[in-house]
């Protein structure tokens, strides 16, 4: 598993699967822990890649949920993402 960033003081540790159920509980969209435990049941646990993955990804989504930042960018409107891209293209003289 990877190590966490220690940069962040609200990031919940995360380094066994019970920690990752915890910080899911607490930061986690609804239906996440659900989704997470029926994964690993579909996974083949001898699989450490397929485990590494569904974990990472989890514990990315808690990442997400941490950081202000982040979810302000999620929280954007389509056509603010769009007309800013247009913005940018216009700027750098992309037709």
């Amino acid at each position: 598993m990877t190590a966490q960033p220690d940069h962040h003081h609200l990031v919940p540790p995360m380094h066994t699967l019970a920690e990752l159920r915890n910080a899911l509980s607490v930061w986690g969209i609804p239906g996440d822990i659900a989704e997470f435990e029926r994964e690993l049941a579909d996974a083949d646990l001898d699989d450490l890649t397929k485990v590494r993955e569904i974990t990472q990804a989890y514990r990315h989504r808690v990442l997400l949920r941490c950081d202000p930042q982040a979810m302000a960018a999620l929280m954007r409107s389509t056509d603010d993402v769009a007309d800013e891209l247009r913005r940018k293209m216009n700027e750098a003289g992309v037709q």
